[in-house]
Formats: structure tokens, C-alpha cells, sequence
């Protein structure tokens, strides 16, 4: 082997191996470990730099999109994971199956409007809001998934722990809170000021995706009877907001119905 090919081989493992400690300072994870294969790639298809670049871009690109994802879906704590494919059209009595699918365009999302989905218990409410949280996680929103209730007990046992402020920016932080299950048990007068607090500060700075199973007109029952905090929730709730009505028997006794 002369010597010139030689200093050509110790320079190209040299320049090889700086490229990787500059990759791996520079976190670029999926072009370290693709540009090789994407070189012979480019080699046997002619490719210009330019494209030969974009290639390796593109794979990083799509590769952090994707971690993104992933951390924002876990981060929304969803107790499992719904999509509008999954939802069955034909068992709710009544659904505005339109006004539903048009929320998937999230637009609400950068209107600061809320949605509220409200039926009997066993309709599909919760399977809805997560499906269309979790379509808002994939296209690029912070959300967090909790029951009212878990808002609830959270603040109340932060307020006795002094860390309130910062605990209702956990609520008030995502770009949705999706409110599950708002009515289906009882709320004393601490915790209706609590989720109170939380729905004032979200309010026009970020939507709620809201389940719950009680007509307004029941809401007081939800807040201690207290008919002002109510009207001052509902207000808030209800200015910048769209209602979907379902209307039906319970899913989940779906199958005894049918054998009856």
C-alpha cells in the first residue's frame, strides 16, 4: 500500500470520527447513526448534496417529531388511549355526528373555546374527549387528562401542603385539560372553590375538554347547592364553548340490552 493512500485512509477515519463527536455534541442521533447508509444510498441513485442532506434532515426531523409525541401523550396521562375510529356511531340514540368530526379539526384549540360532552352515564363521552385530546397531542398540543374528582383531591391535599399556586399551574399549563367525569360525585364547598380557581384561570388562556353527566340546570348539586359559584363557572365555561349532546342507553350493558 503506498504512502499516500495510507495518509488518505488515517485522514478519512480522522475526519469520521470528528464528524461523530460533533453529531454527538450536536445530539443530531438519527444522522449518526444513518449517514452511512444514506451516503451508499445517495451514491447509487446519483443524488446531488443538497438532496443528500435534506435526506438526513428529514430523518432527524421526523424522528424528534416522534419523541415529541410520544412525551406529550405521556405526559397527558390518558388512562388508555381512544381514537374517533374506534367510537360506535350506531349506539347512542342521539349524537351530531358532524359537530363531532368537525372538532377534529382542533380548531377550538387556538380559539380558547371549550367543549363540553354531556349524556348519561355509559355513552361514550370519555372515549370522545380522549380520542380528541389525543388527536390534539399528535398534532403538536400539551394536554392533561384528570376526573374532576382527581383535580379535587390534588389541590385540596396541595393547599394543606402550602403549594397551591403552584399546583393549579399543573391545571391551568397544558394547552387542554380535558375534565373528565365532572357530577359524578359529590363536591364539597372547598373543592368547588378549587375547581373553580382552575376553571377562572383557564379561562381564554386555554380550553377544557369537559365530560359530565348533569344538564346545566343541575350544576348547583355539583357546587354545594352554591347557586353564584355556579352561575360564575358556568359562565365562564359556556362563553367560548361548543356542547355535544349524547343521548342513549349505557354501552357497557350494550350486550344484555341486545339479548333482551
Amino acid at each position: 500500500m503506498s504512502t499516500n493512500k495510507v495518509k488518505q485512509e488515517k485522514t478519512v477515519i480522522h475526519d469520521e470520527k470528528c464528524l461523530c463527536e460533533k453529531l454527538k455534541a450536536l445530539k443530531l442521533t438519527t444522522v449518526l447513526q444513518n449517514y452511512n447508509a444514506t451516503a451508499e444510498k445517495a451514491a447509487a441513485n446519483q443524488w446531488s448534496y443538497p438532496q443528500y442532506l435534506l435526506e438526513l434532515c428529514e430523518n432527524e426531523v421526523n424522528f424528534r417529531n416522534d419523541k415529541s409525541t410520544e412525551r406529550r401523550i405521556a405526559a397527558a396521562r390518558f388512562p388508555s388511549i381512544k381514537t374517533l375510529d374506534g367510537f360506535d356511531w350506531n349506539w347512542p340514540k342521539k349524537i351530531n355526528r358532524p359537530q363531532v368530526q368537525n372538532l377534529f379539526r382542533l380548531a377550538f384549540v387556538e380559539q380558547k373555546a371549550n367543549v363540553i360532552f354531556l349524556g348519561g352515564v355509559g355513552l361514550g363521552k370519555t372515549h370522545l374527549s380522549s380520542a380528541l385530546a389525543y388527536q390534539a397531542c399528535l398534532n403538536g398540543y400539551s394536554v392533561l387528562y384528570a376526573s374532576a374528582i382527581d383535580i379535587v383531591n390534588t389541590l385540596n391535599a396541595a393547599a394543606n401542603a402550602g403549594r397551591l399556586k403552584s399546583e393549579l399551574k399543573r391545571f391551568v399549563k397544558p394547552d387542554i385539560l380535558l375534565m373528565d367525569e365532572l357530577g359524578y360525585l359529590p363536591i364539597d364547598k372547598v373543592g368547588a372553590d378549587l375547581l373553580f380557581q382552575v376553571i377562572s384561570q383557564r379561562y381564554e388562556v386555554g380550553p377544557i375538554i369537559l365530560t359530565t353527566n348533569k344538564p346545566f340546570k343541575k350544576w348547583p348539586e355539583i357546587f354545594n347547592n352554591d347557586s353564584t359559584l355556579t352561575s360564575a363557572v358556568l359562565d365562564r365555561l359556556l362563553h367560548h364553548a361548543e356542547t355535544i349532546v349524547v343521548e342513549g342507553k349505557s354501552y357497557r350493558m350494550k350486550d344484555q340490552i341486545e339479548a333482551d
